[in-house]
């Protein structure tokens, strides 16, 4: 399996973009060098898909497809592809608060510690729908690391689309998120500009 090994805030900083995105609070205190080099619109374009698929964990070939499936949906691309992106299992489980960063939160659903709708679900990239009950496995639910999770994450805000119960580690999934509620740093005309050439 493909994993992605390079220094988060290294790339972070390569992308331009805050590393509280990715729920690190880290900061890097080093400045990029080729900061005076103009970018084309090549470029520019590229800069953006690296920053979506560096943020939701995604390589380049199922976020080609996530692209793909975006466009044969309704309404606009661009919109349903950040959409797709956002209702994977991994990242809800981050955005409840479960999990420190989306890393974390795929190592959780990897390590089977998730239950969705009363089952078992260890696939990172299982896209859930409105109305799905996310939970913790009841005998992983009193691990020190949860606790230490709940600690950290205790301030984080939970989108509006989701509903999250802390003390039993189980959230609902009031709705799918619309394009508005989904507060990355990406702007998804520049992909589809890409994709389309």
């Amino acid at each position: 399996m493909a994993v992605n090994r390079v220094p988060v805030l290294k790339r972070c900083r390569s992308l331009g973009m805050d590393p509280v995105y990715l729920g690190i609070d880290k900061k890097s205190n080093r400045q990029l060098k080729r900061s005076n080099r103009k970018m084309s619109e090549y470029g520019l374009q590229l800069r953006e898909k690296q920053k979506a698929k560096f943020i939701y964990g995604v390589l380049e070939k199922p976020f080609r497809n996530y692209f793909e499936r975006a466009d044969r949906m309704k309404g606009m691309t661009g919109d349903n592809l950040m959409v797709l992106l956002e209702s994977r299992l991994d990242n809800v489980i981050f955005r409840l608060g479960f999990a420190r960063t989306r890393r974390e939160a795929r190592q959780i659903v990897d390590h089977k510690h998730v239950l969705v709708n009363g089952k078992q679900v260890n696939i990172p990239s299982y896209q859930i729908k409105a109305g799905d009950v996310i939970e913790i496995k009841e005998g992983k639910k009193s691990l020190q690391r949860y606790k230490d999770i709940m600690e950290v994450t205790a301030g984080r805000m939970v989108p509006d689309w989701l509903e999250a119960d802390p003390e039993a580690l189980k959230g609902t999934v009031k709705e799918l998120p619309l394009r508005e509620a989904i507060d990355v740093p990406v702007d998804e005309m520049m992909i589809v500009e890409l994709y389309s050439k």
